[in-house]
């Protein structure tokens, strides 16, 4: 009997195509399917470039690659943001879509926010659209929610002297609205504008959440009268889906190694996701923060910049000396008490290391349900797109996260301050609490995954439906 046959289709960089890659993973492993993944390649990363071999990629599941851009940097100007950068790939590397459909011709597609394009190509071929929201439900329920502010509201939402009320959700400080809708003058909010409008238009929605996790916007989602009257597809909970079968370097076994020497719950994890990166001054603070803490620490090291995403395209490729831009003397004083990674560690399998006490991140949604599903508390550190809006939600909403009492991606986090929040989280009876916190989510994650509950549940729906077909 033939498989049933689906594609998958995400927008550059690794958030965004981790999720995708898991949930295909899923598919081909777990129910039997065959996957076609369409990957974008013009601006692809050494991470990307690694993902993709055979060798790491199961039966029935097919790589499938899109030519590259010719000339892509002619489309870009010096001023432009990542986000911008990202959409004008996918609107010039989806001209190749049609025909690669046509040759596969999958039973559906699922895309994530930024391929929306493709609902207009697969109408003509009759091929059913989903989409794969791998950001949190609530930014989930607040981009669904920004049509409705373009329209009646003047002026720039961060001016507004309210919390902002996305209807039946947790009310969100403006502050902490995602970065590309902090200037509605700016391309990058036409962007994003444009490709959460069509959100609608898609079959079903998937989000990389889970029901007791995200309680309140799943309920607004499914039941508030403002969603229904959109109205929005069907919302399926298939997550946490985090990065499995980690590929562990020579360089990633010794520092898995130097963990194994570690007592339990002693160290701290210090890492900034795929793109982030710190100014030269942020950096010396936080190095010097967490010597005085006289704490355990892995800290993965990046070349400073004064752009915060500024490895967001050349994740993985960033080979550099730590000793070059480190404060002097800061391996020398912390040796056998830290360990200085360059650019890129092996996160999840850090993490669910028993040695690791708390997690200082981005706060990018794949870190956080990475961290949660190991039972790992967070020192929130968010820089860029909707990381402050997590961090939020993770201190005020669930209990795990600890946040600073200054801005870090906006104004200088000093050593003193630093060294605090490390100690209350590392030593401290709040810090404690957290921990309990976080190991409740991760047996919640867990329960959500196994046969007849929600999330496993959710997903055998919609397998059901496509081998229908």
């Amino acid at each position: 009997m033939e498989k049933p046959h689906v594609a998958f289709l995400p927008s550059p960089g690794m958030g965004h195509i981790t999720p995708l890659f898991e949930f295909a993973k899923r598919l081909v492993i777990h129910h039997g399917f065959h996957v076609s993944f369409f990957v974008i390649t013009t601006g692809a990363s050494a991470a990307q470039n690694e993902l993709f071999r055979p060798e790491n990629l199961p039966a029935d599941f097919t790589a499938v690659e899109i030519p590259p851009v010719e000339n892509i940097s002619s489309f870009f100007t010096d001023d432009m943001k990542i986000l911008t950068q990202l959409c004008i790939m996918v609107r010039e590397s989806l001209k190749h879509l049609p025909s690669l459909l046509m040759e596969k011709r999958p039973k559906a597609l699922i895309i994530d926010l930024f391929c929306t394009d493709a609902f207009e190509i697969c109408v003509k071929l009759s091929i059913p659209v989903y989409s794969f929201f791998t950001a949190s439900t609530i930014l989930m329920a607040f981009s669904l929610y920004l049509p409705t502010l373009d329209r009646e509201v003047e002026g720039e939402f961060v001016d507004l002297p309210e919390p902002i009320q996305t209807p039946g959700c947790t009310l969100i400080c403006p502050h902490d609205i995602p970065d590309p809708v902090k200037d509605r003058k700016n391309d990058e909010y036409k962007w994003y504008l444009l490709n959460v409008s069509r959100l609608p238009l898609a079959a079903g929605i998937f989000v990389n959440s889970w029901d007791d996790f995200e309680t309140v916007s799943l309920k607004a989602l499914r039941e508030n009268l403002f969603f229904q009257n959109i109205p929005i597809p069907p919302v399926y909970t298939i997550g946490p889906l985090i990065k499995q079968d980690e590929v562990v370097t020579e360089k990633d076994a010794e520092i898995l190694a130097w963990l194994d020497d570690q007592p339990p719950d002693s160290v701290l994890f210090v890492v900034f996701g795929s793109g982030g990166t710190l100014t030269s001054e942020q950096l010396t603070e936080l190095a010097w923060g967490l010597e005085m803490s006289q704490q355990r620490f892995i800290l993965v090291a990046r070349k400073p910049s004064d752009a915060c995403a500024a490895t967001f395209f050349n994740v993985g490729s960033d080979e550099n000396d730590p000793l070059l831009y480190l404060p002097e003397g800061f391996v020398r004083k912390t040796e056998g008490r830290g360990l200085v990674v360059p650019s890129w560690a092996p996160q999840t399998s850090i993490l669910k290391h028993r040695s690791i006490g708390a997690f200082l991140s981005h706060c990018g949604w794949n870190s956080t349900l990475e961290s949660v599903i190991h039972g790992v508390p967070i020192i929130a550190w968010p820089l860029y797109a909707e990381q402050r809006m997590n961090a939020t939600f993770l201190a005020e909403e669930t209990g795990v996260a600890l946040k600073f009492s200054k801005d870090p991606g906006e104004e200088l986090v000093d050593r003193n301050e630093i060294e605090k929040n490390v100690r209350i989280v590392m030593e401290g009876e709040k810090g404690k609490a957290m921990r309990r916190r976080a190991k409740e989510l991760k047996e919640s994650a867990k329960i959500a995954l196994n046969s007849g509950r929600s999330s496993y549940e959710s997903l055998c729906s919609i397998v059901q439906i496509w081998k229908s077909q």
